[in-house]
């Protein structure tokens, strides 16, 4: 592995990190984390293996550990009582039906949107996917199966929800009971 075959991988470490975060700071943040980790763990990687396919699975292992460890600490983290004045104004109802791809992509499940994003953004085989998330063919076909229903259904949901909101009466306002 030299610089040059890393270098050449970025743009599309990149492209997976921000779909996979949907934050462009913590995307670089996990490029720079794999690039890092693949740099100093270079020894394991077989020669004449997909250098590629070797970097997803760094990457895709870092982000579900970051995820759990993310996890863990909110569980960790005590509920607080918020005062009644300090309660947020509802979204704008405009903004709530402009929902874009990238919304409705961090609205799947975590298993979901990775193997949907390698099949389709990095148009990577099944076999690939398979391998850089540790699991069955199978799992994969079905994860991406579900993923498509579930991003159609997403992307579809705005112009539905607008017109059951205008044939239906607006919702009281309702008040949380301490």
């Amino acid at each position: 592995m030299s610089p040059p075959d890393l270098i050449v991988q970025i743009p599309a470490l990149r492209r997976y990190a921000r779909a996979l975060t949907g934050d462009a700071w913590a995307a670089d943040d996990l490029v720079q984390d794999t690039l890092e980790r693949a740099c100093g763990k270079w020894r394991l990687w077989a020669v004449g293996s997909d250098l590629r396919a070797w970097l997803f699975t760094l990457m895709h292992n870092l982000h579900v550990s970051g995820v759990r460890q993310s996890l863990r600490r909110s569980a960790a983290l005590p509920l607080v009582d918020i005062d009644d004045a300090a309660e947020p104004a509802a979204p704008d109802a405009a903004q709530d039906l402009a929902l874009d791809l990238q919304r409705c992509l961090l609205r799947l499940p975590e298993e979901q949107r990775a193997v949907l994003l390698l099949v389709s953004l990095e148009d990577m085989s099944y076999e690939q996917v398979a391998r850089i998330t540790g699991t069955p063919i199978g799992t994969v076909m079905s994860r991406l199966s579900r993923a498509r229903t579930r991003l159609q259904a997403l992307m579809d949901a705005p112009a539905t929800s607008a017109r059951a909101d205008a044939a239906s009466p607006p919702a009281p306002h309702l008040k949380r009971l301490k």
